[in-house]
């Protein structure tokens, strides 16, 4: 069964059309990957399912209720998390406060409880800071916890970035080119590690360029190109499918399957 779904999905911008009648089905408690060569149109279909523009055509639904007009902060609150292709952390700030902030919107305290200290927002900050400590250790830094994110490696930005996203205890995960930049050993570990998060039971939905990550990460595959949906299936599928193919490495003596 679906948990997002797009309908006849188009979006323009004046006039270049960048999006066409694309449909997808993505499935909860999955890896599901939307893969295309650059210009695409992929990062354009996250804004489009985040809120951050609307469809110029077509409808995206998540878990039955139409997305189209509601606002970022209310579709997180809905269930859907994103990390974004340049890591946005707040570097001076250690792991566990930057994984704090991402519950900032699930505590339930007045400011007046706040500036005096007053027991609700105490046990507030209690949860959160447990519900914190034991995303991190998901990822494997809550030995960490108390360094400033500044001090992390690339690698650990990414994992950090994920246990944020976490924080908002979303039903589906939005990752957005997680592997860019980083070198075959980070490349491994981060796998793992979204392998750990679909296991838990949350759902994945992840764009990226690394082909051979995804053919080897993800449940099923999606391939977008000039803003058309041209393939869809398991990752073997997607591998042998000559238009796919083609759509990445053109016709030619130099075409050849893909990893």
């Amino acid at each position: 069964m679906s948990m997002l779904s797009s309908r006849g999905l188009g979006k323009h911008f004046g006039g270049l059309q960048v999006l066409h009648d694309v449909n997808l089905e993505v499935p909860g408690g999955a890896i599901f990957a939307l893969i295309g060569p650059n210009g695409a149109g992929k990062t354009t279909v996250f804004n489009l399912v985040t809120g951050l523009l609307r469809p110029s055509a077509g409808a995206i639904s998540f878990e039955g209720q139409d997305l189209a007009g509601i606002a970022p902060h209310r579709i997180t609150r809905l269930g859907i998390a994103r990390t974004f292709q340049n890591i946005r952390l707040f570097p001076d700030m250690t792991l566990l406060q930057n994984v704090m902030v991402g519950r900032h919107h699930l505590t339930n305290y007045s400011g007046i409880a706040a500036l005096f200290a007053l027991p609700s927002f105490r046990e507030a900050e209690r949860r959160s800071r447990e519900r914190a400590l034991e995303l991190l250790s998901w990822v494997k830094l809550d030995h960490k916890a108390e360094s400033t994110a500044d001090n992390l490696s690339y690698g650990e930005q990414r994992k950090l970035e994920f246990a944020r996203a976490l924080a908002t205890e979303p039903k589906l995960l939005l990752l957005d080119e997680p592997v860019a930049g980083m070198n075959s050993t980070e490349k491994a570990v981060l796998m793992e590690e979204i392998r750990n998060i679909r296991d838990r039971g949350y759902g994945v939905f992840l764009i990226e360029h690394d082909m051979r990550f995804v053919m080897n990460l993800c449940d099923r595959v999606a391939v977008l190109n000039f803003g058309r949906i041209i393939a869809e299936g398991a990752p073997e599928e997607i591998r042998n499918n000559p238009e796919v193919i083609e759509a990445y490495l053109g016709r030619g003596d130099e075409a050849e399957v893909l990893p």
